[in-house]
């Protein structure tokens, strides 16, 4: 019983110090390229071009070139490779993506006003990651006994966020019951028995979708220059399943081998938030179809909440769970778009643009009236904050596209959209912050993901006031895992706690499918 006490013990304290914090939230604050399958097949570069429902987002003057009403609708199957069903995951799945209308109204013989309504889906979370590895004697449970030597686990700052012991687990009898024999700690120095591990198996199922719906007012002046603004309102809707075991030998202070612990976990994140959108298209000279555009995005403020179920298990068939639930507000950085567009007699139309957003600037907010507090006060976490302007950084989207059409009924269109990395190299989960974040996360993992490949293609056909498109999207990330950060003691050897990081990919295949109408 003394064997099982003692590992679950260290595993559950090393589990929950780790943040609703940066690498979550940078999950949530990030957005793919989805919309209808013209958009999509010209690599979102129509953001000066305008005239499509999916401009509402990217520049909202786009909606403002529309001389007819139109509505559509898109459907998409998004398939992942080199990946295996697991859990509630599937490598395939049916999307809805997108679905919309605009009004367009004239109100004299050269300007309109727009009215534009869409939903589509800004955020497809449907993952699967699986990694096997050697450990090399690092382990979780070594980690928490790091955290014990260095002062981080019994603290009387825990009102402040720290990972405090007591503070955080005083409902489980099991580990009160550990805290008063003394069961888990050497009494003569203090420090923790742990265990080194030989290797780990991690498995996660991601599931869910951030929900956009855009409500648009746009319009143009002497057809030479367009305007546009979209209110967004954002669903998010996101779940996961975590697998991880570790296989650990050596026990300390005569504590025989324990082969291994398995730690599951269920997590999900739901709530609301708003953004505005402001963009402008000009045509600087009115005999040329040229023209470009520029947009800015205001901060999406999120208002969250996240709750965990995580079990523990160690191959002597002993078992315990905690549950964990946390609200929160998220404040996404302001995002600045650049575009421009060419059309050459109606059968040539050529797409660029680019977007920044500082990724450094995500603002976790803690809720000023406590756990349970008011979402209308908040504070900055400064602590995580800092942590994450050390670990994010800005990033670039480059889109290109274009459209050719051999005949007036048929489009062909091609794309490439590029997303420079978010993360820094030398970037890590840091589960030593003194942040009321850091208390409620139920992992300890973490992957840097590189650079956004995005290759895309597509066709369209006219039939009278009909119309359907086809387009296809290529994606491809690396990105490097590990299952904690590294921890080294330079006054002890023993705990040298290193975690190789190990190299993982998402390739993701998008088929999709609009039906339109003009009227």
């Amino acid at each position: 019983m003394k064997i099982r006490l003692i590992i679950a013990a260290l595993s559950m304290v090393v589990l929950p110090v780790c943040a609703q914090e940066t690498y979550e939230n940078a999950n949530i604050a990030t957005e793919e390229l989805n919309g209808t399958a013209r958009y999509v097949g010209m690599g979102g570069a129509m953001d000066a071009l305008g005239a499509d429902i999916s401009t509402i987002r990217s520049n909202p003057a786009g909606i403002g070139l529309f001389r007819r009403s139109v509505a559509n609708v898109t459907f998409g199957l998004v398939s992942q490779q080199d990946a295996s069903n697991f859990a509630d995951g599937r490598v395939t799945n049916f999307s809805f993506d997108q679905v919309g209308f605009v009004w367009s109204n004239q109100v004299n013989s050269t300007d309109f006003v727009n009215f534009g309504f869409s939903y589509h889906k800004s955020r497809n979370f449907n993952q699967i990651l699986s990694v096997v590895h050697a450990l090399d004697n690092a382990s979780q449970n070594k980690a928490t006994a790091i955290k014990n030597d260095n002062g981080f686990l019994y603290d009387t700052k825990g009102d402040k966020g720290l990972p405090d012991f007591d503070h955080s687990y005083s409902s489980c009898t099991i580990l009160d019951d550990l805290y008063a024999r003394n069961l888990n700690y050497n009494a003569t120095d203090k420090k923790w028995y742990f265990y080194n591990g030989e290797e780990y198996d991690f498995k996660r199922s991601q599931t869910g979708y951030i929900a956009e719906y855009d409500f648009n007012l746009s319009g143009n002046v002497n057809n030479t220059f367009y305007w546009g603004v979209t209110i967004g309102l954002h669903d998010v809707n996101y779940s996961r399943y975590t697998r991880y075991g570790e296989n650990l030998i050596g026990g300390l202070g005569g504590v025989p081998e324990l082969y291994g612990v398995t730690i599951e976990e269920d997590r999900d994140i739901s709530g609301t938030g708003f953004d505005v959108k402001l963009g402008a298209i000009i045509r600087p000279i009115e005999e040329s179809p040229l023209r470009f555009g520029l947009a800015i995005e205001t901060p999406t403020w999120y208002k969250l909440r996240t709750t965990s179920y995580t079990t523990f298990n160690d191959n002597t068939n002993w078992s315990d769970a905690t549950s964990d639930e946390y609200k929160f507000k998220l404040y996404t950085p302001w995002k600045f778009g650049l575009s421009a567009g060419h059309t050459f007699d109606n059968m040539l139309a050529i797409g660029l643009g680019y977007e920044y957003t500082d990724y450094s600037a995500l603002d976790s907010r803690n809720l000023r009236d406590g756990y349970y507090g008011e979402y209308d006060n908040s504070d900055s976490d400064k602590e995580m904050n800092r942590h994450t302007a050390k670990t994010l950084k800005g990033v670039s989207t480059i889109k290109a596209g274009v459209e050719l059409k051999p005949a007036p009924e048929l489009a062909i269109r091609l794309g490439y959209n590029y997303v420079s990395p978010m993360y820094k190299k030398d970037g890590f989960k840091d589960s030593w912050i003194e942040s009321m974040g850091s208390y409620h996360s139920s992992t300890t993992d973490f992957t840097n993901w590189e650079s956004t490949h995005r290759i895309t293609c597509g066709i369209g056909y006219q039939m009278d006031s009909w119309n359907i498109g086809l387009a296809y999207q290529y994606s491809v990330q690396n990105g490097y895992f590990a299952p904690f950060d590294s921890y080294y003691d330079n006054e002890s050897a023993s705990h040298d706690n290193i975690a190789d990081m190990v190299k993982v990919s998402n390739k993701r295949n998008h088929f999709q499918l609009t039906i339109g109408y003009t009227f």
